[in-house]
């Protein structure tokens, strides 16, 4: 890696995705709204590579890949799909902690961790353990989306907590307080509301107009667990009046075999992709959108201001989209399936049902939380560089 630029701040970026792309896609936007506001970026990943991410102007550090086990997150594996081991776990703990050093960065941004990679504690503790015994400790910020996975376990949280008043000097929250806040699905983040600040949500730029038009757009995220969604899509087109034009995005991650098969099964009026760049134009013309209810997807839905129906994903216990989905039903914004028991029958009812109400009226959130992040971190670097750094080993005491 090339000696970095004396003049920029650097902006060390961690984020491990393990089953979507959801993760790295907010993560992406992120970087490039702090590269527009002249930071320095690396950012450090360490998932399956995805064509065109991180983006332009954003130095990448790949560490060896690891993935969930299954769509229930019960272990990791690597890119040939066998546990990680103890060397492998230690091997990559080596690179990340060089890649620091080699970074010099004035600030860290971690994605998820502490609230969430609890699989990941194995390098990012080391990584923690390191910067606090830096004799110039960067500005040190946890990257959290707006609505958490609600834990069960006893203890996680209060762990949780320690770890952020110990090593964090940010909690950047990306939503609209307005929209959800995250004591609503963190329980103890009042012993930590110093260190919050809520950036707005990492949405995109309002879409150009697609070339082409669709009445519904269906759409499986990465596509690692979209294979149901995709394929009852595919039967309830056939259910419902030809006329209507159907546009099913599988996402990049679903197995060739499965699109082959789709794509065969097709029928006239249904055009399958794998991906399109034009996905928020493709929103902003259609009558309806048809997906899960992860952050990103959610965020390209009110920018595009379209009509939706949402199947949250609920593999391993999940709550989040869950609750994303039910807080936008209750807001009339979206119609909810519930993803176990799908059939095209029902899907096909659902669509219908939502094809006949009018298009929603989006409420004025924030959705500028790229750009909202970089100014937050570039005022906290500016603020902090009137004080002293700290003796190695000890962490700076500042209120957010």
């Amino acid at each position: 890696m090339e000696k970095k630029s004396l003049s920029r701040p650097r902006v060390f970026f961690y984020v491990q995705h393990l089953l979507g792309i959801g993760h790295l896609a907010r993560a992406s936007r992120i970087a490039g709204a702090l590269v527009e506001r002249d930071f320095e970026v690396t950012m450090v990943t360490g998932g399956t590579p995805v064509p065109g991410f991180p983006g332009e102007g954003v130095q990448t550090v790949a560490l060896p890949t690891v993935t969930a086990g299954d769509k229930g997150f019960s272990g990791l594996v690597d890119g040939d799909g066998n546990p990680i081991t103890a060397a492998f776990q230690e091997h990559r703990r080596d690179l990340l902690i060089e890649a620091f050093r080699r970074t010099e960065p004035d600030v860290v941004i971690i994605e998820a961790f502490p609230f969430g990679r609890r699989q990941m504690r194995f390098e990012l503790l080391p990584l923690l353990a390191e910067i606090a015994a830096s004799s110039r400790p960067p500005l040190v910020a946890t990257s959290l989306r707006d609505i958490l996975q609600e834990r069960v376990k006893p203890g996680r949280a209060e762990e949780t907590v320690e770890l952020v008043k110990n090593h964090f000097d940010l909690v950047l929250v990306h939503g609209d307080p307005g929209f959800a806040r995250i004591e609503e699905t963190f329980p103890l983040a009042d012993e930590v509301r110093d260190k919050v600040v809520y950036t707005g949500l990492v949405a995109p730029p309002p879409p150009n107009e697609a070339a082409e038009k669709f009445d519904i757009v269906v759409s499986a995220g990465g596509g690692a667990v979209g294979r149901e969604l995709i394929g009852a899509a595919l039967e309830a087109a056939k259910l419902l009046p030809n006329a209507l034009r159907w546009c099913l995005i599988t996402g990049p991650n679903l197995p060739q075999a499965d699109f082959d098969t789709f794509a065969a099964a097709a029928p006239e009026g249904v055009s399958l992709f794998r991906f399109r760049r034009d996905f928020g134009g493709l929103l902003g013309g259609a009558r309806l959108s048809v997906s899960q209810a992860g952050y990103n997807t959610v965020c390209d839905i009110l920018r595009a201001g379209c009509a939706c129906l949402l199947i949250p994903f609920t593999a391993g216990d999940e709550t989040e989209q869950s609750t994303r989905a039910a807080r936008l039903e209750q807001l009339d914004l979206a119609g909810v399936l519930p993803e176990e028991g799908i059939t095209p029958e029902l899907l096909a009812a659902k669509v219908s049902f939502m094809l006949a109400r009018p298009r929603p009226a989006i409420p004025p959130l924030d959705l500028d939380g790229a750009a909202g992040t970089a100014r937050i971190i570039g005022e906290r670097l500016s603020s902090r560089q009137s004080f002293p750094h700290p003796a190695p080993g000890l962490r700076p005491t500042r209120s957010a």
